[in-house]
């Protein structure tokens, strides 16, 4: 897939680095915001950062794979979050994460060619009590059953298998 950058988001990025630029320790915080605007991190911005902050672009790749909050794939519309939580993963997670991947023919960490929907497998989300517990970008689905997964990716206007 090839994407389009807003002209806007690129200027706004990169007057982020021009206030960063001369600080030390900049690179984590210009990831954070490259993640922010443009919700994952395009290879053509990382290679600016590389250009502007004189960090080689192995480095920045380097840090950027260690921590699992930045994302090389773009992030759909609707970010479905399946936890697999010990609590979850025993009361299904495991198998509503694949129902998931199956009505939307993608795996986790993957977006869809329309770039509506995302799947990402989480750790605990904090609501035990509830397992398992799937979110959409910010709406809670508590004690979810795998048979209420089509409904759910109807609900925001995606298509099933």
């Amino acid at each position: 897939m090839e994407f389009k950058f807003d002209k806007e988001k690129i200027e706004e990025f990169k007057k982020v680095i021009q206030d960063l630029k001369n600080k030390k320790g900049a690179l984590m915080p210009v990831l954070q915001k490259v993640q922010e605007i443009f919700g994952y991190l395009p290879t053509e911005m990382l290679q600016l950062t590389s250009e502007e902050l004189n960090i080689p672009l192995s480095e920045i790749y380097g840090v950027a794979t260690f921590y699992s909050q930045f994302s090389f794939i773009p992030k759909g519309e609707y970010v479905v979050s399946v936890c697999l939580g010990t609590a979850c993963y025993v009361k299904g997670g495991q198998e509503i994460l694949e129902e998931f991947e199956k009505q939307l023919g993608i795996k986790a960490g993957y977006t869809t060619q329309d770039m509506k929907f995302s799947i990402c497998s989480t750790r605990c989300i904090g609501d035990c009590s509830m397992a398992p517990v799937v979110t959409v970008n910010n709406d809670v689905y508590p004690r979810l059953k795998k048979e209420q997964v089509k409904d759910i990716i109807l609900k925001y206007g995606g298509e099933v298998k």
